[in-house]
C-alpha cells in the first residue's frame, strides 16, 4: 500500500506568553492570518484553523495546520509565522501519514487578516 505523508502542527500558547496590548495582538493575527494564506497559495498548507480550548495545565491548544511537507521542514515554515516569532505560539509537530489519496484538497480561500474572516 502507498502512504501520503503529512505534517499536523498544533500551536500552542507558551507557559508564559509576552503580553501584548490590543493593537499588538490585533497586527500579530492579522499577520498570523497572511502567513497561512501565504503558505496555502504555494501549495504546501492543505488547511488551519482554531480548535477548541483544549488545554494541559497552562498551556492552551490553539490551532492545527496540516502540511504537505516533512516534519523540520513544516517547523521552519511555521516558524517564520510573525506571532510564533512573538512568542504568542509555540510549534509541535507531529508526522502523519495515510493511505495514498485518502486527503483530496479542493478550492479554499483563506483569509489575509481579520476583515476577512
Amino acid at each position: 500500500m502507498d502512504f501520503d505523508r503529512y505534517t499536523v502542527v498544533l500551536l500552542v500558547t507558551p507557559e508564559h506568553p509576552p503580553e501584548l496590548s490590543e493593537e499588538e495582538a490585533d497586527r500579530l493575527q492579522d499577520a498570523h492570518l497572511a502567513h497561512l494564506a501565504h503558505l496555502h497559495d504555494e501549495g504546501v498548507l492543505l488547511a488551519a484553523g482554531p480548535v477548541g480550548d483544549l488545554a494541559e495545565g497552562r498551556r492552551h491548544y490553539r490551532g492545527l495546520s496540516i502540511l504537505r511537507c516533512e516534519p523540520d521542514e513544516a517547523l521552519r515554515l511555521k516558524g517564520e509565522d510573525p506571532a510564533v516569532q512573538a512568542g504568542v505560539f509555540e510549534l509541535v509537530a507531529l508526522p502523519w501519514m495515510l493511505p495514498a489519496g485518502a486527503i483530496a484538497a479542493g478550492e479554499a480561500t483563506f483569509p489575509r487578516s481579520t476583515d476577512d474572516v
